[in-house]
């Protein structure tokens, strides 16, 4: 397979699969089992891990995503807010700490699922890879930040207007197809993650508003004798 037939595949067939999968399925699993449309929480299993690990990984991950959001939605803005070093330092710094941040709360996540047996009792194959892949983003998008810099100008004057070029209907791979594999990679598994989003219960950030970002850790209390007589 040559690479411009692979790039056809991974950056114009792939996100179109993915986008279709999306809508159709989490507009399914809503009208068909809206029961589910949780996070399926086990903290009553669990409390003290689950809060340091999860609250960690929400915030992180929700201001890597917004940056990601605003990049695509204003790259014109962002190239303006860079212009200045402090703040193009400032900005990536940022970026950095809170993909740190979502790598640390995601590995607690994986730990307490691995450490507590009646957490990984309850947890099912489709969580160990959504898992796996989450991680595998993290770390690649952390690796990004680190060995290819300055993400934030190069995402808005590349990133950006190929994404548009997908919600035009219009894609154009030229904007990626120079890009270094690790980036390529962490496209494709942002795709991929999108279109396994309505099998998962990342359904649970289409509830508003989402508890965990602000609720203290809660006690969970057994009354009775537990010892038998």
């Amino acid at each position: 397979m040559s690479q411009h037939v692979l790039d056809q595949f991974m950056f114009v067939a792939l996100p179109y699969v993915c986008l279709f999968t999306f809508f159709l399925m989490t507009v399914y699993r809503y009208r068909m089992q809206s029961f589910s449309y949780s996070s399926l929480s086990s903290q009553f299993l669990e409390n003290k891990h689950h809060f340091w690990a999860v609250v960690p990984f929400h915030y992180g991950i929700l201001v890597i995503t917004a940056g990601h959001f605003l990049a695509f939605l204003i790259p014109r803005s962002v190239l303006a807010w860079n212009r200045v070093p402090l703040r193009l330092y400032l900005l990536e710094i940022s970026a950095l700490a809170f993909g740190i941040l979502t790598l640390i709360g995601l590995i607690g996540v994986i730990v307490r699922r691995f450490s507590s047996s009646k957490v990984r009792m309850v947890t099912t194959p489709t969580d160990w890879i959504l898992f796996a892949m989450l991680l595998v983003q993290t770390v690649s998008g952390v690796s990004i930040a680190l060995f290819y810099p300055w993400g934030s100008s190069w995402f808005a004057t590349n990133m950006s207007p190929y994404l548009w070029s997908i919600m035009k209907l219009d894609p154009n791979v030229t904007f990626v197809a120079a890009m270094p594999w690790l980036i390529k990679l962490h496209v494709v598994l942002a795709f991929l993650t999108i279109g396994f989003f309505p099998f998962t219960r990342l359904v649970h950030v289409l509830v508003i508003p989402n508890p965990y970002l602000w609720r203290k850790p809660q006690v969970v209390r057994w009354y009775g004798n537990m010892k038998k007589k």
